[in-house]
């Protein structure tokens, strides 16, 4: 899960308060997030943007490993609309089977937020 700290940081990035990022400021407050934190639009997304998400919830620079993931998300969510099963993600990029909480923290929450993608909904988000 996340901390108090890091959520109530990026509430406030969605809310429209200046988050500032190595040497860039931005704002979030666009409508391109609902109130959980994903995103609306998953065309709207942006490497960019990955990068200022993962930097904000504390994950630092994302490497290739987490590039391989973000990219899979998208293209298995951009073509049949579904979660994939997280283990099948890895078995894919050719990581260990392990890898989505590896790299992203305890569940694919934060995977799938930071591939730009949409609220999967309650009950896939039980199970994520």
């Amino acid at each position: 899960g996340y901390t108090p700290c890091i959520a109530v940081r990026i509430r406030y990035a969605w809310q429209g308060v200046a988050m500032t990022t190595g040497h860039h400021e931005t704002f979030l407050n666009d409508g391109k997030f609902d109130e959980d934190g994903f995103m609306r639009n998953p065309r709207l997304w942006n490497e960019e943007l990955a990068e200022l998400i993962a930097r904000a919830d504390g994950l630092g620079e994302l490497t290739a490993e987490h590039w391989r993931i973000i990219y899979y998300l998208r293209e298995h969510y951009l073509k049949y609309h579904t979660i994939p099963v997280m283990r099948h993600v890895c078995w894919v990029t050719h990581l260990d089977p392990h890898c989505v909480p590896d790299l992203f923290g305890q569940n694919a929450r934060e995977a799938w937020r930071i591939a730009g993608l949409p609220n999967p909904g309650e009950e896939a988000k039980t199970y994520m």
